[in-house]
């Protein structure tokens, strides 16, 4: 009889030790099992061969015809559980499929397509100047202006480690943007490309998994964070692109940062990391440079057209001279998106919001629309008249008259992307006209609808920040941003950063080297630092002011947080139990809070919040190991909210 440690699939269980399992015969390392827990049978990897433990132990009732996972593999998941403190049956799911021992079944050996090396474009003198550097170190941060053709680069490390015989894994922040990057890399390389996402159904996810397991061939895996944990057996290079957005930070357990995962898996196969992005994070731009790793600047445009100038104007928004078309798209936008339209060109109309309506009041009393699990806003769409909560899911009919004072005097304050749509389709009749943002059922979402919008079968694009990412339209020339200090109004220490984030990315749709482009910016702040650099592309004005405002108030990269998060039924007694835990907590971090959480209410609870600051991250592990049940965490958060 033959005894093994299993690392089990499954959120129900809570442990952070392997389970033990026999078997008659013997299993190698990393196979992958079916095994019984409790009432039914769940996937699980084979971690370790040990003694008979004093307990019974069941028996393996399935062990899958699939090749082992990787050696690296199981250290990367070992890692992972070391150093994002969690269940071994979270940190299980984020390396093999829930119907993986269903679907066990190996592929025939993969007949790759010829390596298509001729549609390359030439490179520039700065692409080729950035690849010879990049060959030279294991770590860059690849700082390229939008445009500057930092996926060609991309493309020529993935054919290099081809070459070697080494994968590569290209990750990008949003599923929207895989088709771009799929049909790049694939014009190219074929069906070495290999796409995972999470809108593939169950069979197809298994089947490309399964291909990457089986098969020794090099690969290229495209995909979002969660294709860093992909079963690649001898790893050659890992691509971060648009490595300063928020998606790549996992906003439930195990809450891990794409980047450092990155880099644990760059050590362990001693492969290349490029972290490419227009716009770094203060934090990695300042490590970058104090561990004096290689920060690559890309200032030109790849494409080297005479139509590649951007005309910049900024509109303020307490000039309502300046407003008599429509409330929200000002008189020279209008104008700008007009004349594209007549030139066959495109626009896109780029606003930080959803739904119709933000704020739903009555004028007459103080009635205020809001969710009764989470005291919310609720968000009215149009095109159902429902009112939403985009936390909770509570959805309920928009009132007529106000239901506290019976008035009929109930106003719609702020706009979402639906009511810009509907605006735009008012002011531009004859326009073909499309809304993306995460509100869309799946065929009408950015992925499903690329082609269309690259080919020009659409006018005016309307949308939220899924807009902004790395998007290269050729018939784009216009970009109107309609309210560019929305995200600045957000009570955190990101805020400057992601406004400048994303305005720069939005202002990069254009200019490109296609089209001559124009970005109108509106703002009620024109002043604001964040803003004037964005319009500037000045990262190091922004760079600069920001770094020392981070080290005057002790946030990262200066210090390692951990946010603490208690829901109870009432805000005093969530006070109350925040108070508690603070006083038990060691007196060698600094601990700001207790204090309401942004969403004070949620799911019928409300929640306070602590967040603790420590230039050592080991005592931040360890007071996570020692938190009593009913207390959520977040280490290494991308935000405070």
């Amino acid at each position: 009889m033959y005894f093994y440690e299993v690392w089990v699939r499954t959120n129900r269980y809570h442990g952070n030790k392997p389970l033990i399992y026999n078997s008659k015969q013997q299993i190698k390392i990393g196979k992958i099992v079916s095994v019984p827990l409790r009432q039914e049978l769940v996937p699980g990897i084979v971690s370790s061969q040990t003694t008979r433990p004093k307990l019974t132990t069941k028996p393996i009732t399935k062990v899958s015809n699939l090749p082992p996972l990787p050696d690296k593999t199981l250290v990367l998941m070992k890692w992972l559980r070391s150093y994002y403190p969690s269940p071994i049956g979270v940190i299980t799911q984020q390396f093999i499929p829930a119907n993986v021992v269903s679907s066990s079944t190996p592929q025939d050996k993969l007949l790759l397509t010829k390596l298509n090396k001729s549609d390359l474009p030439k490179l520039t003198k700065e692409q080729s100047a950035a690849l010879s550097r990049i060959m030279l170190c294991d770590t860059y941060l690849l700082h390229g202006r939008t445009g500057s053709g930092k996926t060609r680069i991309y493309l020529e490390l993935a054919l290099s480690e081809i070459g070697a015989g080494r994968s590569s894994i290209i990750l990008t922040p949003e599923i929207g943007l895989t088709p771009q990057l799929e049909k790049e890399f694939s014009q190219i390389l074929g069906n070495r490309v290999v796409v995972l996402h999470s809108t593939l159904t169950p069979k197809q996810r298994s089947e490309r998994w399964i291909k990457l397991l089986s098969t020794d061939e090099p690969l290229v895996v495209i995909g979002p964070r969660s294709s860093i944990f992909s079963p690649l057996n001898n790893i050659g290079l890992i691509v971060i692109d648009e490595e300063h957005e928020p998606a790549y930070k996992q906003e439930q357990a195990p809450y891990y940062v794409t980047s450092r995962v990155a880099a644990k898996l760059r050590d362990i196969h001693s492969a290349k990391l490029v972290l490419g992005t227009a716009t770094p994070l203060v934090s990695d731009y300042f490590l970058a440079k104090s561990k004096s790793k290689p920060i690559i600047r890309l200032e030109s445009l790849a494409k080297q057209s005479l139509k590649a100038s951007t005309e910049l104007t900024i509109i303020d928004l307490r000039d309502r001279s300046l407003m008599s078309r429509s409330a929200n798209l000002s008189d020279p936008l209008i104008a700008a998106c007009e004349e594209a339209i007549a030139k066959g060109e495109q626009v896109m109309l780029y606003l930080n919001r959803r739904g119709t309506a933000r704020l739903i009041i009555c004028s007459d009393c103080d009635w205020q629309a809001s969710c009764p699990h989470c005291d919310l806003p609720l968000t009215y769409h149009g095109d159902s008249h429902l009112l939403r909560c985009h936390v909770c899911g509570y959805k309920s009919n928009a009132p007529i008259t106000c239901p506290k004072c019976g008035n009929p005097s109930v106003k719609y304050l702020s706009v979402g992307t639906k009511a810009i749509a509907a605006e735009v389709e008012r002011l531009f009749p004859a326009a073909r006209v499309k809304r993306f943002d995460s509100d869309n059922p799946k065929a009408e979402r950015l992925e499903q609808n690329y082609d269309e919008i690259k080919s020009g079968g659409v006018d005016i694009i309307v949308g939220t920040q899924l807009l902004a990412k790395g998007l290269d339209l050729p018939k784009l020339s216009v970009v109107g941003v309609l309210l560019a200090d929305s995200s600045l109004q957000l009570p955190d220490y990101t805020a400057n950063e992601r406004t400048f984030q994303l305005l720069s990315q939005v202002i990069g749709r254009v200019g490109r080297g296609h089209l001559n482009g124009e970005a109108i910016i509106q703002t009620y702040q024109p002043d604001s630092l964040a803003i004037t650099a964005a319009t500037k592309n000045d990262w190091d004005l922004f760079y600069s002011n920001e770094i020392k405002e981070r080290k005057s108030f002790g946030f990262p990269p200066f210090t390692n947080l951990l946010k603490l998060t208690l829901s109870r039924a009432s805000s005093k007694s969530a006070e109350t139990a925040a108070n508690k835990l603070k006083s038990s907590l060691p007196k060698d971090v600094h601990i700001d809070g207790p204090a309401p959480s942004f969403h004070e209410k949620q799911g019928g609870k409300y929640r306070w919040q602590l967040v603790i600051k420590s230039p050592s991250r080991s005592k931040l592990i360890e007071i996570i190991k020692t938190l009593p049940s009913g207390v959520s965490w977040d280490i290494d958060p991308s935000d405070l909210i």
